[in-house]
């Protein structure tokens, strides 16, 4: 079983086999159908396209009208639909990749474990890593059998946006924000719409974790890293713009044998989306 990790020879040797399915998640938050565009002209064999926006993100304003955040939590039981949907039944390995170093990716593997599956892996260094390898991509759209994949006690907590407000009077956890660092202090924000970070966050830039090839660090090297921000992982909240690449982060300290963060979903989109939230800068 493969819960992290998986390098792409590992994958090619698997890319046929039935109990193994594997999701593009490639996506681009300036342009909303940069992945499909990409998935159309070519992808992984075998491989099923996964929105983030519409599959793996749910409503960004809840029933009483409040905003939730731009990439809020889907509602569980539509998420394990749409993963039947895509063939995936409990003891399925699943496979997320994209083209951006994991930043989408770590998202679904995120996302399969707060549903209590276990076995799902990002694929090391992405597209890149495959083609490097010298495997083929494919135009033709997989067709899989519906899968019979049921929700589960998940292997990951979250936090509301009032207990990380509650947190910053009691100040017990540490909150980690995975955005650039530019953004982190207020400067060149182009997608939200107020700049800054929650008072007494860190900045753990997502893109820190790769290497120059595009994969990840290695776990000795993360732990270390990681290490000098996060004393105890089960009192740390990992958050980001909308609680996209705060999964990278999550995914990262995973690896490095650093289990237990909490992901605050809404994250930056969804504290700034109420001025009463302080905002600290710099």
């Amino acid at each position: 079983m493969y819960k992290t990790l998986i390098c792409a020879e590992a994958l090619a040797s698997h890319i046929d086999d039935p109990k193994w399915v594997v999701l593009d998640c490639r996506h681009d938050l300036m342009n909303l159908a940069a992945g499909r565009e990409g998935y159309a002209i070519g992808h992984l064999p075998q491989a099923v396209f996964a929105d983030i926006e519409n599959v793996l993100s749910g409503a960004k304003h809840g029933p009483d009208g409040v905003f939730r955040g731009r990439h809020p939590l889907p509602q569980k039981e539509a998420l394990a639909e749409a993963l039947r949907a895509f063939g995936i039944d409990d003891d399925t390995q699943v496979v997320a990749y994209d083209a951006h170093g994991g930043m989408f990716a770590a998202r679904l593997w995120w996302l399969l474990r707060w549903l209590g599956h276990e076995a799902v892996a990002v694929l090391d260094g992405g597209m890149a890593a495959w083609q490097a390898t010298g495997q083929p991509l494919t135009t033709g759209v997989a067709s899989r059998a519906r899968g019979r994949f049921s929700v589960r006690a998940p292997f990951v907590p979250t936090v509301t946006v009032q207990e990380v407000m509650d947190n910053l009077e009691h100040g017990r956890r540490i909150v980690i924000d995975a955005r650039a660092a530019d953004r982190f202090r207020g400067e060149n924000e182009t997608i939200d719409p107020v700049g800054g970070h929650i008072p007494g966050a860190k900045n753990r830039f997502f893109k820190d974790n790769l290497q120059a090839d595009g994969r990840f660090k290695p776990a000795d090297q993360l732990r270390e890293e990681f290490g000098a921000l996060v004393d105890d992982p089960s009192q740390a909240i990992m958050q980001c713009g909308s609680g996209v690449t705060a999964c990278h982060n999550l995914l990262a300290l995973e690896v490095a044998g650093m289990p237990g963060a909490a992901l605050y979903p809404g994250s930056w989109s969804e504290w700034v989306g109420d001025s009463s939230r302080p905002v600290a800068k710099g």
